[in-house]
C-alpha cells in the first residue's frame, strides 16, 4: 500500500506518493484548483482508483515557534472534507514547515528556469512532507 502527501495551498495543491513498498517518495503531480475543494477531492478520487494508497498526509501549516498560521485553519477544513469522503483511509498531519523553501533552494541549485517552478514547487513540497513522514514513521 502507497502513502500520499498532500502540499495544500490557496491555488495549487502539491501531490507525492511513495513506491508500492513505501520506500521512497515521488512527486506526481500539482492541482490547480482556484480555491475550489471539490476539484481536488474529485482528483484524490480519481488518483485512488489507479493507485494503492492506504494513508494520505497532509502538511500543516506551521510558523517557526510550531504554531498553527491563519493557513492552518483552512487546511483544517480541508483535512475535515479529506476525513468525511475519504472516511476508509488514514488520514495524518505532517508538519510543513520551510518545505516550500526547500523546494525552492533545490530548485535553484538545479537551475529551474522560473516559469516552470511556479508548476513544480508545490509538488516538490509534498515530496518534502512525505520524507518526513515516512523518516518519522521508520524512526
Amino acid at each position: 500500500m502507497r502513502i500520499l502527501a498532500i502540499d495544500y495551498g490557496e491555488a495549487r495543491v502539491g501531490i507525492a506518493i511513495t513506491d508500492p513498498l513505501g520506500i521512497t517518495a515521488q512527486g506526481l503531480e500539482t492541482i490547480y484548483h482556484k480555491n475550489n475543494d471539490k476539484l481536488i477531492l474529485k482528483r484524490l478520487e480519481e488518483l485512488l482508483k489507479v493507485y494503492e494508497i492506504d494513508t494520505l498526509v497532509v502538511g500543516m501549516p506551521l510558523n517557526l515557534k510550531g504554531e498553527k498560521t491563519v493557513r492552518a485553519q483552512k487546511t483544517e477544513e480541508f483535512i475535515h472534507k479529506l476525513k468525511c469522503k475519504f472516511n476508509f483511509l488514514k488520514i495524518d498531519t505532517m508538519d510543513e514547515r520551510l518545505t516550500t523553501v526547500q523546494a525552492h533552494k533545490t530548485m535553484n541549485d538545479l537551475n529551474i528556469n522560473k516559469h516552470k517552478k511556479r508548476g513544480i514547487v508545490d509538488t516538490l513540497a509534498a515530496v518534502y512532507i512525505l520524507e518526513s513522514y515516512m523518516n518519522q514513521k521508520n524512526g
